[in-house]
């Protein structure tokens, strides 16, 4: 199996054109004609992950993040995108990543996200069609049991594993109809409130935005890498079903940036 085929497999799941307009998915770095030796899985790219590529022997790497934002006006190693760009070259390693493109898709990202909340009834929040594509912004779904604010926080801290939840004042009512958009999705507040969901879920909020929502919408931020840290699988199980026989590995290395003390 060619690297090419895997790239095609996800951008048949994902295509390109579903990518907001000022992103940069796809590939990254390398040439596809190469057979894989195995695809490294992971949610953000740099030289740690080039080397545990190495380590594992994969000449594939697959993020979420594109490592490559801007076009690059030197390779000079000043950087840690330069360093990584001249690792994976120099170690035959290409670099695909599958960003808002794969936010945007029917079972992508924020679909992960509901799956692991055991939500029902999942359709997208803000639906848009691109071509033949069915696509959104963010998803909205139902908890099987309505609970308490305070249980649904506990559940989402439990099911992210995470030590903390950025809240507003909790909601004084069941929570049962849930909003979800991973990483920096405060943009879709305004679709949250308007689909009468009890509870919006995403990876950022800027600070005046958690201002005059009291008891109309449990607010919990859970972190940018947090929301996403599963998208990993959602690559491995795209990648298991269409190209067999293609080894997949799931990160190890954590490259959240942030710390907590």
């Amino acid at each position: 199996m060619k690297i090419k085929q895997v790239l095609s497999a996800l951008e048949q799941f994902a295509p390109l054109p579903l990518q907001e307009s000022w992103d940069n998915a796809g590939l990254q770095v390398g040439l596809t004609e190469a057979d894989v030796s195995g695809a490294l899985l992971c949610l953000d790219v740099n030289e740690q992950i080039v080397d545990e590529a190495i380590r594992r022997g994969c000449n594939l790497i697959v993020s979420h993040h594109p490592l490559l934002f801007r076009g690059l006006k030197q390779i000079s190693g000043s950087d840690y995108v330069q360093r990584t760009v001249m690792k994976a070259i120099k170690n035959d390693i290409a670099v695909v990543s599958m960003h808002t493109n794969m936010d945007n898709a029917r079972g992508g990202v924020n679909w992960k996200i509901a799956e692991r909340l055991g939500l029902c009834d999942v359709r997208f929040m803000a639906a848009k069609t691109v071509g033949d594509s069915d696509a959104g912004s963010g998803v909205i779904g139902t908890l099987a049991d309505g609970m308490s604010a305070s249980d649904f926080i506990s559940l989402v801290k439990e099911r992210f594993g995470v030590e903390c939840v950025q809240c507003n004042e909790l909601l004084r009512r069941t929570v049962k109809t849930v909003a979800i958009c991973g990483g920096a999705g405060d943009f879709l507040l305004p679709e949250a409130l308007a689909s009468g969901a009890d509870a919006f879920i995403t990876g950022e909020m800027h600070y005046h935005q958690y201002f005059g929502y009291e008891q109309q919408i449990q607010l919990c931020v859970i972190g940018h890498y947090q929301s996403e840290q599963f998208t990993a699988e959602v690559f491995r199980d795209i990648i298991s079903r269409e190209c067999p026989g293609v080894r997949t590995e799931i990160a190890e290395t954590v490259t959240n940036p942030i710390r907590y003390y």
